[in-house]
């Protein structure tokens, strides 16, 4: 029978009706209206915060069951499959970075290669937290200059994290400290999204960052005296944990502190303390004080940092040491891709530092929880941003957000596109806000007398904010190499990063950087 003939025609349409009906709604692909997809990536970023933030789920359950959910009331399909393995290909040589980053960094650790780093640590900047916090937020602020954040992590970890494990600190304060440092410096013109923003908007980079130089100084004296007030609140804390090591006025100098040569001091907490008051004679208290070092060096026995565990290599010191200025130089000089750089290097240091192969063996399996939980998290975040952008929830988010400003306030232009960086790059990349929303506010914006560079400054005062994302690898390496949990991270920093990105918008916008109409 003919298929264009009428009952064919009939018999044909008849035949894809029941197909359809017959066709599980999982499986099938369909696009939703975008006001539905809009509801549904805000509702989907909410949900997956809220359960990490309340620690209802872990981080990597989240990434993964979160996103599907909605990817599948999306009406992705078995679509969603595809959108999933598309984003991890992009991942996977950051991944290979973070392992055998862990690995190489991890080992170094082991060996003893930053333990004199924390003796003159201790030495130059004493056992007060407070003095320690904000060491960690100038150190990672001098180092976030070469505008790698990994980088920045790996080197923030591996010389703080040893000496806030040594002195009883939590290393969520340091994760906090570094992130803060490392977002607010994001903004220099070889960090990445300054330069992203002058391309977008076909401007010179040094047009958009000079104006902001106020605003970068300001986020940073931000930046420090939260350091401070987080030091303050360590000081506190341990004071009121730990009286057997912090209690009776008791302040050991950093020599002291180390096991080195250093006097005890009084008066942590205390001023005017003096010996022979309060606490016995000064003999008395000196006795105490030595008995207190000794608590903190058998304190460390069952850790890294256990001055006499079978891992150290001290003829090697220098060996490593050289072997991590040469990974170091390759990494800024950027000749060779990173992730073989670590491989290499962790390659050459397992062999050299234990050339037994049961030692190796036991080196990578004593680092495999560490690289599970970064591995793991960079692989399932493959999940959101493969949800976010295949089923086009970040383009409808960001078309909505544009249309929903009013016409009014279309000089503020600047000002609100500051505001809206804040959340946006925290849900969407770099890439997806500079390329993808930028240029459409800009546009906007230009109907009104606001310059683009004016946009483009006004969008780098997110970043801060933007660093902390679940999206961001580097983060996930911060908070894997010092074994905090990505929710406690987040409640610690993510108001603190708010307060900073509204701070540098505010300064540019008294310094006429960023308009107001």
């Amino acid at each position: 029978m003919p298929i264009n003939s009428a009952k064919g025609t009939a018999v044909t349409e008849a035949t894809l009706i029941s197909v359809v009906r017959i066709t599980p709604l999982c499986c099938r692909s369909k696009t939703k209206e975008p006001a539905v997809l809009v509801l549904l990536g805000f509702a989907m970023i909410a949900v997956f915060m809220v359960l990490i933030m309340t620690k209802k789920l872990t981080p990597v359950l989240a990434l993964i069951i979160v996103p599907t959910i909605f990817g599948l009331f999306a009406g992705a399909g078995l679509g969603i499959g595809t959108m999933v393995l598309d984003s991890m290909k992009s991942m996977t040589s950051t991944a290979a970075l973070l392992m055998f980053a862990i690995i190489y960094f991890g080992l170094m650790i082991d060996v003893g290669l930053f333990d004199p780093l924390v003796r003159l640590i201790l030495r130059k900047l004493g056992n007060d937290p407070a003095k320690v916090v904000l060491g960690t937020a100038i150190l990672a602020a001098a180092v976030s200059l070469d505008g790698d954040g990994s980088t920045t992590f790996i080197l923030t970890t591996a010389a703080m994290l040893p000496v806030y494990l040594r002195l009883k600190m939590s290393p969520v304060v340091l994760t906090c400290v570094a992130g803060l440092a490392n977002g607010t410096m994001n903004i220099l013109p070889w960090g990445g999204p300054t330069a992203r923003a002058a391309s977008a908007l076909k401007i010179s980079v040094s047009e958009v960052f000079v104006p902001m130089i106020p605003s970068l100084i300001a986020g940073l004296v931000v930046v420090f005296a939260f350091a401070w007030l987080l030091g303050l609140q360590e000081r506190n804390r341990l004071r009121a944990t730990a009286p057997e090591i912090w209690g009776n006025g008791v302040e050991f100098d950093g020599g002291t502190a180390d096991g080195g040569n250093g006097t005890a001091r009084f008066g942590f907490g205390r001023k005017g303390s003096r010996p022979g008051t309060g606490g016995g004679s000064s003999l008395a208290l000196l006795d105490r004080t030595a008995e207190l070092v000794d608590e903190r060096d058998s304190a460390m026995a069952d850790t890294a940092l256990d001055p006499d565990r079978a891992t150290l290599r001290p003829k090697l010191q220098w060996f490593n040491l050289g072997l991590t200025v040469a990974i170091m130089v390759l990494l800024v000089a950027d000749l060779v891709p990173l992730p073989f750089v670590f491989m290499v290097g962790s390659a050459i240091a397992l062999l050299v530092n234990f050339p037994k192969l049961k030692d190796q063996s036991a080196q990578l399996i004593a680092h495999a929880p560490s690289i599970v939980a970064v591995v793991s998290m960079v692989m399932a975040a493959a999940v959101l941003t493969g949800v976010l952008n295949g089923t086009g929830m970040v383009k409808a988010m960001s078309t909505w957000l544009v249309q929903v400003i009013p016409s009014d306030m279309g000089p503020l232009m600047a000002v609100i596109t500051g505001l809206l960086s804040i959340p946006m790059t925290f849900f969407m990349s770099n890439d997806a806000f500079y390329f993808g929303v930028l240029p459409v506010l800009s546009e906007t914006a230009a109907h009104y007398g606001v310059s683009a560079a004016e946009m483009a400054r006004a969008s780098i005062t997110g970043q801060p904010f933007h660093l902390q994302s679940p999206l961001v690898p580097a983060i996930l390496l911060l908070v894997s190499l010092a074994k905090v949990d990505l929710g406690d991270h987040h409640k610690k920093v993510l108001w603190r990063t708010a307060v900073i990105s509204l701070v540098m918008l505010g300064v540019g916008m008294l310094t006429g950087a960023i308009g107001i109409g």
